[in-house]
């Protein structure tokens, strides 16, 4: 299965007896799943990534009843369901929106689980990862056809919306949205986008109850040059022993310097 072929995969790469590693069974094996990923033609990474996550979780989770006491006849009954796994443990965080009716000031809040966080880039010429982070979690205003529908006010109502993060997973993903629409076509933005190798603070994003800890170094990045159907990824990650970073191109693999690794292709952060 899905499970087996990666650890294979992750055994042959720790193991340090090839020059480098093909990912090819694991591919196979995942390309029956998700046949997009089994054509020739270039595909988006995040899209593959959150396949390989949500595949990794189904194969490997562990469900768990949570048995409510029941206060009228003291008998246990079922109540919420969880689902647990490697990849949520590591990977999922939550996020918490606050919806406020502009015309009663009603607030209710919308819990959201997530595993990769896709930014928006506010310049098409520099900006830096605390920019996207604060355009992502700044107030929006909704209205038109994407009013709520006001409990209290019984009727559809423009609201103010705004997210903070409840809960800080271990490994935060970052997608930078890269490929948008542009005149009835989907391009790419080549933005600068300026990240920190260490001391990223995801505090000022967070809730007053996240206790973790929420500062973070970067762990790996991945790279994509080239246009929306024409391009090459490559990718940047730091070796958890040594603390030095290598360049993974295909069969070559080299070390590289901490300067090396802001680059202006950068599509997915690891931190």
């Amino acid at each position: 299965d899905t499970a087996t072929a990666f650890g294979c995969l992750m055994s042959n790469m720790w193991l340090g007896e090839f020059d480098c590693v093909s990912p090819e069974d694991f591919y196979s094996v995942l390309g029956k799943r998700y046949p997009t990923f089994s054509k020739r033609t270039q595909q988006d990474a995040q899209e593959f990534l959150i396949c390989v996550l949500n595949e990794l979780h189904e194969t490997l989770k562990t469900v768990r009843v949570q048995l409510k006491r029941c206060v009228t006849d003291a008998k246990a009954s079922r109540g919420s369901v969880s689902e647990t796994s490697i990849i949520t443990q590591l990977f999922e965080g939550q996020l918490g929106y606050d919806i406020t009716c502009l015309e009663c000031k009603a607030t209710t809040n919308r819990p959201e689980t997530f595993t990769v966080l896709s930014l928006p880039i506010p310049s098409k010429r520099a900006c830096s990862l605390q920019d996207c982070l604060k355009c992502f979690f700044q107030q929006d205003t909704l209205t038109w056809n994407n009013q709520i529908h006001c409990s209290w006010c019984g009727t559809k109502q423009d609201a103010a919306v705004k997210g903070t993060m409840t809960k800080a997973p271990q490994i935060i993903i970052f997608h930078l949205k890269r490929f948008e629409w542009q005149d009835k076509h989907k391009g790419k933005l080549s933005t600068a986008i300026s990240y920190p190798l260490s001391n990223l603070d995801l505090s000022p994003y967070g809730s007053p109850l996240l206790c973790k800890e929420t500062e973070y170094s970067l762990c790996a990045v991945v790279n994509h040059s080239g246009f929306l159907d024409d391009g090459h990824y490559t990718a940047f990650c730091n070796h958890s022993l040594t603390k030095n970073w290598y360049r993974f191109d295909d069969e070559q693999i080299t070390k590289i310097p901490n300067s090396s690794v802001q680059t202006d292709t950068a599509y997915l952060l690891f931190y």
